[in-house]
């Protein structure tokens, strides 16, 4: 299966690399890159200074030709009645939306004695890999620790792993 990557504004090199990586040793994928594209401000909702994740998600679909398609954006987004997420896919899609904006927020030191750039890229690799695991048809999962549960903060996302739990692993077998 190929995956696609596609950023929408600037991203680090360093986040590409690591959601390549951490996609091809979680789902065992191919991974290429689009050249980056400028976020489409037609999309942006000025009254909340946010864009609404699900009309991104539906711009992107047609945007790649691999089976799977990851669009990165450092803009912050929303979803209906969520004051913001941090990744958006629907079950089975094809395509899934990662932003870092609020993955930036300063990391929990009693959970890690790693640098801020490292709390920041696992909390990327993390959202990517839960995202597309929604895409392959996975749901949240009940584990915290597994990378499928929900993380409504991004304490939930420094709790969990960055695998998935056994049970999830075997529904993608």
């Amino acid at each position: 299966m190929l995956v696609e990557i596609i950023p929408l504004g600037g991203i680090e090199a360093v986040i590409k690399r690591e959601t390549s990586s951490a996609l091809r040793s979680v789902y065992g994928v191919d991974v290429s890159f689009q050249e980056a594209k400028q976020m489409p401000q037609t999309l942006y909702d000025k009254s909340r200074g946010q864009y609404l994740a699900e009309d991104l998600l539906e711009f992107i679909a047609q945007m790649g030709k691999a089976d799977k398609i990851v669009v990165i954006t450092n803009e912050d987004m929303y979803y209906k009645g969520r004051n913001y997420v941090f990744g958006l896919a629907y079950l089975g899609g094809k395509a899934c939306v990662i932003s870092t904006y609020r993955l930036k927020e300063q990391a929990q030191r009693e959970f890690s004695n790693k640098t801020e750039q490292e709390v920041f890229v696992g909390r990327v690799r993390k959202e990517v890999i839960h995202e597309v695991g929604h895409t392959l048809g996975l749901e949240h999962c009940s584990n915290n620790r597994c990378v499928m549960s929900f993380s409504p903060t991004v304490l939930d996302v420094d709790r969990k792993d960055e695998y998935l739990c056994g049970p999830c692993r075997r529904e993608l077998d």
